[in-house]
């Protein structure tokens, strides 16, 4: 029975769960077909990670090929000489030589995972999460750097990373799928245009890749994650975006910061089952044990006591530990919602008394259920606060992604608090969930960025709408950016 099976079963007495597992393509299905192949080089705070996709341009589904993870906290030091420009959440120091001999080792163990060499890959996208312990936007650029650097270290040459200039310089036969000769590309992903003026919060890109991403792995769903929509990523940090339904491209009117997966991390590191300094959830191994739900609901809701959700204050350079500019975020027209625990993670030590009380009187099933209600809360208070301020409603579709919004009973219980806020006749029909959203979102990335369009399979434009291709030709034409 596979996972997706697995989720199904358990939820079979509850809502409609709708979870977008990652499919699997073969070799031999892949040089058959025009697969476009994208590998993703993500270094977060927790894990480091390689995912390379494969999208049929005759469908435009996307397939996951292999996946290479490593944890992060097991990064090289520092060699002598080599300097220090930035730290995880979690007190790991990064080097550049360090960051990228990561970065070469993930993405060479996804591509032999895959029987695939560099010269099999069309494009490689890279991205991080790891902005939380950084202090200036130079240090963010030297990670940019560091990626770049691993990439090159595996054997990506510079043309893989760039989006190309005509529809000759693409790799036949991926040239007939490409829409250059009737648009161009103006930095619009999956229909949405970011935001003007200067970065609103420094996991930005984040934001736009998960988006986009959880519209991909829709597509396996019957949910149409187009816009308006809200994308929450629960990574060790916050990320997401909320978009409206303006056509042909929608606007970002919320951007999502702070803590999310470090708050569970957080509670079990109290529990004693992991390590106190460096352990994550990923660490438990033994989770067999009966669930106490009545003492998982009240330490979740004592949890919640610390767990500040709220719009970022115009006064503040960090919420939840991740540089943010309200200023920028106002001048732009969007909202910047935050989850803190205290201010910029202070209470952290409270919620690691809470898991040493979960096992003190129970068990770790009791504890990882402890961490499902948690999650579900701060979804509700998420959309709840998007909601009051105007900018999800009833036609929002709402998409959870990343560790800490996916696992466990997660999703049937974040259905069930979606559904006390009232928005939805059905929230079951407007919410999906999807494994590997980032890596998903980085072939979509790829894609937009070479114009390579699947209009029969549109990711860009509105629920229940059609393809924008021609709404974006008249645009582009009006602003004379084509002929």
């Amino acid at each position: 029975m596979g996972f997706l099976d697995k989720i199904l079963t358990i939820f079979k007495k509850g809502p409609k769960i709708h979870y977008a597992k990652s499919q699997d393509v073969d070799l031999i299905e892949l040089k058959k077909n025009p697969y476009y192949i994208v590998a993703s080089v993500e270094l977060g705070n927790t894990t480091t990670k390689s995912i390379i996709t494969g999208t049929n341009m005759e469908t435009g589904i996307t397939y996951i090929i292999s996946k290479y993870v490593k944890m992060t906290r097991d990064v090289r030091p520092p060699k002598k000489g080599e300097e220090v420009f930035g730290k995880t959440l979690w007190g790991v120091e990064l080097s550049k030589g360090a960051v990228s001999d990561m970065v070469k080792d993930v993405l060479i163990g996804a591509l032999k995972r895959g029987n695939l060499t560099v010269d099999d890959l069309h494009f490689v996208v890279r991205s991080t999460g790891v902005t939380a312990g950084f202090a200036s936007p130079e240090e963010i650029s030297n990670m940019i750097v560091a990626l770049a650097d691993g990439c090159l270290k595996a054997g990506v040459p510079p043309s893989k990373m760039a989006p190309a200039m005509s529809k000759n310089q693409l790799p036949k036969p991926f040239d007939k799928y490409c829409l250059m000769d009737k648009i161009i590309f103006d930095g619009a992903v999956t229909g949405v245009v970011p935001p003007t003026g200067k970065e609103v919060v420094a996991n930005e890109m984040e934001g736009e890749l998960v988006t986009a991403g959880i519209k991909v792995g829709a597509k396996w769903t019957q949910v149409d994650f187009r816009n308006p929509c809200m994308s929450i990523d629960f990574g060790t940090t916050l990320a997401g975006r909320i978009t409206n339904d303006k056509k042909p491209y929608a606007n970002v009117t919320g951007n999502l910061c702070g803590l999310a997966g470090a708050i569970a991390d957080a509670i079990v590191r109290g529990s004693g089952l992991v390590s106190k300094d460096k352990g994550a959830v990923l660490d438990i191994k033994n989770r067999e044990g009966k669930i106490n739900k009545e003492l998982g609901e009240k330490y979740g809701e004592e949890a919640h006591k610390y767990i500040k959700i709220c719009e970022v204050p115009m006064d503040v350079e960090r919420f939840g530990t991740v540089p943010v500019n309200p200023e920028s975020a106002k001048k732009a027209g969007t909202i910047l919602i935050g989850c803190d625990v205290g201010e910029n993670g202070s209470d952290i030590p409270k919620l690691e008394e809470i898991g040493k009380k979960i096992m003190e009187e129970s068990n770790t099933p009791t504890l990882l259920y402890t961490l499902d209600i948690v999650s579900a809360q701060i979804t509700k208070r998420l959309v709840e606060l998007a909601k009051d301020k105007g900018i999800v409603n009833s036609k929002s579709a709402i998409g959870i992604t990343g560790r800490a919004g996916i696992t466990g009973n997660k999703p049937k219980l974040i259905i069930e608090k979606l559904g006390e806020l009232n928005i939805w006749e059905k929230p079951e029909d407007n919410v999906v969930f999807v494994e590997d959203g980032l890596a998903l979102g980085a072939s979509i990335m790829a894609r937009c960025m070479n114009c390579l369009g699947t209009p029969q399979n549109p990711i860009g434009g509105n629920r229940g709408d059609n393809c924008i291709l021609g709404e974006r030709r008249k645009l582009q034409k009006e602003r004379g950016m084509i002929r």
